[in-house]
């Protein structure tokens, strides 16, 4: 009896966070060790069906560089990254094209349907969604210290979303599992960070909330320490203060553009932990950081 009493009080806990995100999109960015630790992958796909099931709209951008890296070694291509983009040539552009759009994108629809859900695979690609512009990267030359532009191949940034085959996917009761890839001026594919494909996509959608994945607790401080809640203004300070660094840099980037393209709150959470979407969505405490505007009160 006293574990049914218990299930009543978690579901009861659930029923205002229901209430408040029913008819709402939260848009999923999915990666690290919940991509790849089969227990992880499966509640993973049932924290998003139940999301669906009780009136909300999740949309899922994922990951993959580690499938990437894999396969390219397994072709002989050595993965070259520079300030943490991977240089990307045409043939490690059919390679990810290959292993986002084609594998990695649908094992995940296959893993959500296989388990209740109804999940429709797309990329960037597809009905015109992403318009991507080549991505410029300067670096200190090391003979004479000016910065000098590094080519860094088929690798973009968002240009501009087209939301609208997600509203109708949205509406219809489907999943939308979107593959970062996206279109170039000329047609051309670009490799796409997922972070940023996600925090662009939460933007335009007006979504209400955006969730990156991550293999760490969240935000850190100097310390090592937790932080719960963090402003701009904030994690400027942890950027100048050199504790954000490397792969969170892109996250917080997203972040900040969900928050200024209306999105009310954004968070990275620990995709460790088990149902981590379901524990940030539906309970008050959340289980990483949750980054808000400056003038955004946590609740």
């Amino acid at each position: 009896m006293k574990r049914f009493l218990r299930t009543a009080d978690v579901l009861i806990e659930a029923l205002p966070y229901i209430r408040k995100f029913e008819g709402k999109t939260i848009v999923i960015k999915y990666g690290g060790s919940a991509m790849v630790e089969e227990d992880l992958k499966r509640f993973f796909a049932l924290d998003i069906i139940l999301m669906k099931s009780v009136g909300i709209h999740p949309v899922i951008v994922h990951g993959g560089g580690p499938q990437i890296g894999k396969t390219m070694e397994k072709m002989g291509k050595i993965p070259k990254f520079i300030r943490g983009q991977r240089v990307t040539d045409d043939e490690t552009m059919d390679i990810v094209q290959m292993v986002l759009g084609g594998k990695v994108n649908k094992e995940i629809v296959s893993l959500i349907n296989s388990n209740g859900g109804r999940a429709v695979g797309l990329t960037g690609k597809d009905g015109g969604m992403i318009r991507a512009r080549k991505l410029i990267v300067k670096e200190p030359s090391p003979e004479t210290g000016v910065p000098e532009i590094i080519d860094l191949g088929k690798v973009g940034e968002v240009a501009e979303i087209n939301p609208d085959i997600i509203r109708v996917m949205e509406q219809s009761g489907y999943i939308p599992v979107i593959a970062p890839v996206g279109e170039g001026e000329n047609g051309d594919s670009c490799n796409i960070n997922a972070d940023l494909v996600a925090g662009s996509m939460a933007a335009a959608l007006q979504a209400e909330k955006l969730i990156l994945l991550t293999d760490v607790k969240g935000i850190l401080d100097g310390e090592g320490n937790l932080v719960p809640t963090a402003t701009r203004k904030h994690i400027e300070a942890l950027k100048a203060a050199g504790v954000v660094t490397a792969g969170m840099l892109p996250k917080v980037t997203a972040c900040l553009t969900a928050l200024e393209g209306g999105v009310r709150k954004t968070h990275v959470i620990d995709g460790r932990i088990k149902h981590a979407v379901l524990l940030e969505v539906f309970t008050k405490g959340g289980v990483g950081t949750e980054i808000v505007t400056d003038q955004g009160n946590p609740s």
